[in-house]
């Protein structure tokens, strides 16, 4: 049975390789491993959301399913806290070591990990679609409450993976959200709290 990205420890070799990738104006090397989500560099989704949003300028930031770290570490270059959290313990180690690597902090943890009275003034992430619907839910559901007043997420979603109802699902449960770019099939939706 082929393994998947969302199980808390991969049972495949751990391969390691860099791969560099442009973002924000600046060329990063990142370390990457089998066992993990898009091992063989950063999936175009990812790229669509850093290339159409703005660097922050400071605040606590979550990287919601981490990976190996792109978005966690890109963060940590322009905001005061990030904190990056997945169920795949080889993503969170990738994590911390491109952290480290890049002279960034970012606080790596698995979900239950992480301060629960702990709030964030935006969450970024590409979610983990292919967990099924009522698992995405629920880990909206669970995270999102946790923005600041004022807070926001920005989502980005295969329009083909369902962004479309995503995006009215996170409406009908009192989540206003807007799309706010979209790309190659690939929408960001911004999740705002009042």
């Amino acid at each position: 049975m082929p393994e998947h990205y969302f199980e808390g420890t991969p049972t495949s070799d751990d391969r390691r390789h860099d791969v560099t990738t442009h973002v924000w104006g600046q060329d990063v090397t990142f370390t990457t491993a089998s066992g993990v989500f898009s091992q063989d560099g950063l999936d175009k989704a990812t790229a669509v959301l850093l290339r159409h949003s703005t660097p922050p300028d400071g605040g606590t930031m979550l990287d919601l399913g981490c990976g190996w770290g792109p978005i966690a570490c890109s963060l940590a270059r322009t905001a005061a806290e990030v904190w990056a959290v997945d169920v795949n313990a080889r993503a969170l180690e990738l994590t911390r070591l491109n952290a480290e690597r890049l002279g960034v902090t970012v606080h790596a943890r698995l979900p239950d990990d992480v301060p629960p009275d702990l709030t964030f003034d935006e969450i970024w992430s590409n979610p983990p679609i292919r967990i099924g619907k009522q698992a995405l839910h629920e880990l909206l559901l669970r995270w999102l409450p946790r923005l600041s007043p004022g807070g926001s997420a920005r989502l980005v979603v295969g329009k083909n993976l369902g962004a479309d109802s995503l995006q009215r699902w996170l409406g009908e449960h009192g989540w206003p959200t807007e799309r706010v770019d979209s790309e190659k099939g690939f929408r960001i939706l911004r999740v705002t709290r009042g």
